[in-house]
C-alpha cells in the first residue's frame, strides 16, 4: 500500500526531517506552495486551502489542517465537498494550557504592576495592602473542555485548585472518558481526572462560584459573543478571566467595561483586531478599547501556542494522523463542518 501526502506550504527542516522519520514506509511526501506534478495525492495538509489544490487531485480524501481550529474560508470552500474528510491537530495543547495558567497566575498574583514599580526601585507594593490572590483551594471554571481544556484542568489540580467544567457532551468526566485521546504525549495527557462537567445551559448558575473562568471553546456561529455583560457580571468580586481561545466569544465592550470597573481581572492572549501586513506587526492596537491602559489585564499578542518544540511536535501530531491513514484505521480529530470544529 501507497500513501501519497502534498503539504502545501513551504516548512523549514524542523519540521520535515521528523515527519519523514516518523511516518511509516510507504508514505510520500512532498511539499511546497505549488501543486505538484502529477497532482495525485490522497491527502493535502493546509490550513487555508484553494478550489484548485483540492480539485487537482482526484485521488484527495481527506484535508489536514496543520493547527488546532477550522479558519472560516476553509470552512465555507469544503462544504463544497463533502466526500473529504477534514482533520486538524492538537499539537498546541500543551503550550496553550502552560500560558493560560501563566495569565491566570500573573493576574492573580499582580506580576505587571509589581514588576513595572520595582523596575523603577520602586518597593512600595512590598507594604501596601496585600493585592496578591491566593489560588489554592479556589475555584477554577473551564469553558470548554476538548484538549486544551483538560490541559488546563490538569494543571489547575496540581495548584490545589478544585475544577469544574461546562462542555456540550456534559456528563463526569472520569479517568477514560477525560484522557485526552486524540494526539497528545502520554506523558502529558489529562487522564485520572474526576471532574463535573455540565452542560452549556448551566452556564449561567456556575459563574458566580467561578473565582477563574478559563475560555477554551472554538469560535463558532454559537460560541460567537457567547459572553456579554449579563454573564460578565455574574462572575465574583475579585475574579480573574482568562481568554486563550477567540477574542469575540467575549462582547469586546462588555469586557473593557468590566475591566475598567476594577470588579474583575483578566489576562487575554486572543483579540479583537490583527495585523494585516508584517509591516503593521509593530503598531496595531488589539481592540478598539484601551485595555493597555488597564493595570488589571495581563496581555499578550495571540503567541500562546508557541513553544521551543513546536515544529517538532507538530511534526510527531501529524506523523499520527497519517500513520492511522496508513493503516486503514479512523482517523483522529475529525472536524465536522456544521458544528465548526
Amino acid at each position: 500500500m501507497k500513501l501519497k501526502v502534498h503539504l502545501l506550504e513551504r516548512y523549514d527542516p524542523e519540521l520535515m526531517k521528523p515527519l519523514e522519520e516518523q511516518v511509516k514506509p510507504g508514505i510520500t511526501i512532498t511539499c511546497g506552495e505549488t501543486i505538484p506534478r502529477p497532482a495525485d495525492y490522497d491527502i493535502l495538509i493546509s490550513g487555508v486551502p484553494d478550489k484548485e489544490s483540492i480539485e487537482a487531485s482526484p485521488n484527495l480524501k481527506t484535508l489536514i489542517i496543520p493547527w488546532s481550529g477550522l479558519p472560516r474560508k476553509t470552512r465555507e470552500l469544503m462544504r463544497g465537498y463533502p466526500a473529504i474528510t477534514i482533520h486538524n491537530i492538537h499539537h498546541n495543547a500543551v503550550p496553550v494550557a502552560e500560558m493560560a495558567i501563566t495569565l491566570m497566575l500573573a493576574a492573580a498574583k499582580d506580576l505587571i504592576a509589581i514588576d513595572g514599580a520595582f523596575r523603577k526601585h520602586d518597593w512600595s507594593k512590598r507594604y501596601e495592602p496585600p493585592s496578591l490572590t491566593l489560588l489554592a483551594e479556589k475555584r477554577a471554571l473551564i469553558l470548554g473542555f476538548g484538549t486544551i481544556g483538560r490541559e488546563i484542568a490538569c494543571r489547575c489540580l496540581g495548584l490545589g485548585m478544585s475544577v469544574a467544567a461546562i462542555s456540550s457532551g456534559g456528563g463526569q468526566a472520569s479517568a477514560e472518558s477525560a484522557r485526552t485521546k486524540s494526539t497528545e504525549r502520554s506523558d502529558s495527557d489529562a487522564s485520572g481526572l474526576n471532574i463535573p462537567v455540565s452542560p452549556p445551559g448551566q452556564l449561567h448558575s456556575l459563574l458566580p462560584d467561578a473565582n477563574v473562568l478559563f475560555i477554551s471553546v472554538p469560535l463558532t456561529d454559537r460560541t460567537k459573543g457567547l459572553f456579554g455583560a449579563e454573564e460578565l457580571s455574574l462572575l465574583p468580586g475579585g475574579a480573574i478571566l482568562v481568554n486563550i481561545s477567540r477574542g469575540r466569544i467575549v462582547d469586546e465592550q462588555a469586557l473593557y467595561r468590566e475591566l475598567e470597573s476594577g470588579r474583575i481581572r483578566a489576562g487575554l492572549d486572543v483579540w479583537y483586531n490583527y495585523p494585516e501586513n508584517e509591516e503593521s506587526r509593530t503598531d496595531t492596537k488589539p481592540s478598539s478599547f484601551s485595555f493597555h491602559e488597564l493595570p488589571n489585564v495581563v496581555m499578550t499578542p495571540h503567541l500562546a501556542g508557541h513553544s521551543d518544540r513546536t515544529e517538532e511536535t507538530r511534526a510527531m501530531h501529524l506523523a499520527q494522523l497519517l500513520n492511522a491513514a496508513f493503516e486503514g484505521g479512523p482517523m483522529p480529530n475529525r472536524i465536522d463542518l456544521e458544528r465548526g470544529y
